[in-house]
């Protein structure tokens, strides 16, 4: 079985994890394959050999990859959309980070995963993604994004206006800091923190989340993922930050975005013991009350 294994950057303050991960790993023989610039962080620290396998794109991962080991936070499974692609390959998410929606599986756990990747002991939960269809050139070939899409002003000038479209029907004209477009997997993140519903992963909707709203009784809305959203843009300023997930481009208030539902989508390793209700309660210590 080959595992490729993704992380960002080296923390000293995690290498003893990295060494328990790569040590079971090569007790059970896997075959391991890394990012090429974690690996040469690993390398220097006399961590892996210097001849182990790596990869820098996508059609480097698609050699015989079986699953990928996202170590870091939610940010770094993100960065690995862009890796993985349609290529089908179940990520799972070791979390060094703070909350870990996404990755899930915390230092202490690390045996009890790979024994159950051995195993078979796991459930694969497929992710709908979101994309940007036109302008095509304005992210290049990785336009889509696990979370969201953001639209936002470019620095603390006054609010921009954003005209929204429901398959050509008009919406709203948003007067506010930005307009979050999310998918059910970005429910929990930007999203929540400007007021979004939380979805379950399953469900075919997104949500449109205004930036801190000038109209207090504009609120966010949930619509189907099947269809286009049309975003017209007018402010002071000429341009304006569209982000996918982490990427984030600055464009002219001239262009229109189409935003659509992904024809792809993206494979998260789960286990039975960590269902979505079960991670949301103790990610939002929901009843964490001396009194219960």
């Amino acid at each position: 079985m080959k595992i490729a294994l993704f992380a960002t950057y080296f923390s000293e303050e995690h290498e003893e994890y990295y060494m328990e991960l790569l040590g079971r790993l090569s007790y059970h023989n896997f075959t391991i394959t890394i990012y090429r610039p974690f690996y040469e962080q690993l390398v220097q620290k006399h961590l892996v050999s210097p001849d182990t396998e790596t990869f820098e794109n996508n059609q480097e991962l698609r050699n015989g990859v079986d699953y990928l080991f996202s170590i870091g936070g939610d940010g770094t499974l993100l960065k690995t959309i862009s890796l993985i692609k349609d290529s089908e390959i179940p990520i799972l998410g070791f979390n060094t980070g703070r909350l870990g929606f996404l990755s899930s599986i915390s230092k202490d756990e690390i045996s009890e995963a790979i024994t159950n990747i051995l195993d078979k002991r796991f459930i694969i939960e497929r992710r709908s993604l979101i994309k940007i269809e036109t302008p095509p050139n304005l992210f290049g070939e990785n336009n889509f994004a696990l979370n969201e899409i953001t639209v936002h002003k470019r620095d603390s000038s006054s609010m921009i206006h954003i005209h929204a479209y429901i398959n050509n029907v008009f919406l709203n004209t948003y007067w506010a800091d930005g307009l979050i477009i999310s998918t059910p997997t970005g429910s929990t993140a930007y999203s929540l923190s400007c007021g979004g519903p939380i979805l379950t992963p399953d469900s075919a909707n997104f949500i449109i989340t205004p930036i801190a709203i000038h109209n207090l009784t504009v609120r966010p809305i949930v619509v189907p993922d099947n269809v286009t959203i049309k975003l017209k843009i007018e402010g002071r300023i000429d341009n304006y930050l569209v982000t996918l997930d982490s990427n984030n481009v600055v464009t002219s208030s001239s262009i229109e975005l189409e935003i659509k539902k992904e024809n792809f989508q993206i494979k998260l390793v789960n286990f039975p013991n960590k269902p979505f209700f079960s991670t949301i309660r103790e990610k939002l210590m929901w009843g964490w009350d001396k009194r219960n």
